[in-house]
């Protein structure tokens, strides 16, 4: 009986070659989940929803007063009117017109003007100025800092009136007493009308300053502090370093400060009035000023609304030349 004897060839030939191990099955990536989403109609008409209420409150106290006062600006709406609105007449333009060449009026918008000009830049310097020093690190207790230099704009203006009516008196006032150490004579700040809106100005420098102080502390925490230590390091001093760093990087915020300082202070009204009431010589009288004297003095009132219109579009024209000139700058 033979044996047969199959050898590793004849088992290969065979069976022929190994099969392929079995591979795990491939996930395949679903994508993005779907989800439900409201139609583009059913989510306008829900953010409209939301919005309305405020929209609602926006319209009924400012645009439907401001229209309400462009309307009366075209009348000549008066004291009699107010018992009886059908005695108001319509006038069109003349109330503009006779704007136009009153000199009471071109007396205010000089000396508010002035106030603009002057105050307004001095403001933006003193509070970058206090912005700087409560920000640096050598000052210390920072936080008391920004609460001393803050506390005039929250301090009631009547209150602080009664202070600078004492630092301004002509005869026993603090001012005076000091200037008199040093041989200047006295100058009565609220009597001379060459003063008076000087004055005027000091009060709303020191009372204001301290809110557009705690917006450049923000900007100025935003600065990045690697660009001052390779500056320094290059050997640039503080002037360079404040020249070519902090005002490039704060010209955002210069824009910020210098509109909202420019609005305010055209808007001048509280400070001549609890100071000086307009005097001497009419030398404090604001446009705003004018505005109260005609609508609530002499109850032409419109002839007032023609004023706010006015000083509004002064306004509109400052803010574009401002926005013009931030974004011409390279």
């Amino acid at each position: 009986m033979s044996t047969v004897t199959h050898t590793d060839e004849d088992l290969a030939t065979t069976l022929g070659p190994p099969a392929a191990p079995a591979s795990a099955p491939q996930q395949t990536d679903p994508g993005p989940r779907w989800r439900p989403s409201l139609p583009e109609s059913a989510a306008s008409r829900a953010a409209l929803f939301f919005i309305a209420p405020s929209l609602l409150v926006i319209g009924g106290f400012f645009f439907l007063p401001v229209a309400a006062a462009l309307a009366l600006s075209l009348t000549d709406f008066d004291l009699y009117a107010l018992a009886d609105p059908g005695t108001a007449r319509f006038v069109g333009l003349k109330n503009y017109v006779e704007l136009v060449g009153d000199p009471d009026f071109w007396q205010a918008l000089r000396n508010t003007a002035y106030f603009v000009v002057v105050g307004g830049p001095l403001s933006v310097a003193v509070s970058l100025g206090a912005a700087i020093l409560v920000s640096s690190k050598l000052t210390k207790w920072k936080g008391l800092w920004r609460t001393v230099f803050f506390a005039p704009v929250v301090t009631t203006l009547v209150a602080v009136a009664v202070v600078w009516r004492y630092l301004y008196n002509a005869e026993y006032g603090l001012l005076n007493s000091a200037l008199g150490a040093v041989g200047v004579p006295a100058i009565d700040w609220l009597g001379d009308p060459v003063w008076a809106m000087p004055a005027i100005i000091g009060l709303a420098v020191w009372k204001n300053f301290g809110y557009n102080m705690i917006i450049f502390v923000a900007g100025l925490a935003g600065v990045p502090e690697e660009l001052y230590e390779a500056a320094q390091l290059d050997g640039a001093g503080w002037w360079a370093r404040f020249r070519h760093i902090t005002v490039p990087e704060l010209a955002p915020t210069f824009l910020f400060v210098g509109v909202i300082t420019m609005i305010g202070y055209f808007q001048l009204f509280a400070e001549p009035y609890v100071m000086t009431e307009g005097g001497p010589l009419r030398a404090t009288v604001s446009v705003v000023y004018l505005m109260y004297e005609e609508g609530f003095k002499w109850w032409n009132l419109g002839y007032a609304s023609a004023v706010a219109f006015v000083l509004f579009a002064l306004m509109m024209v400052g803010t574009l030349i401002q926005l013009r000139l931030q974004r011409s700058d390279p």
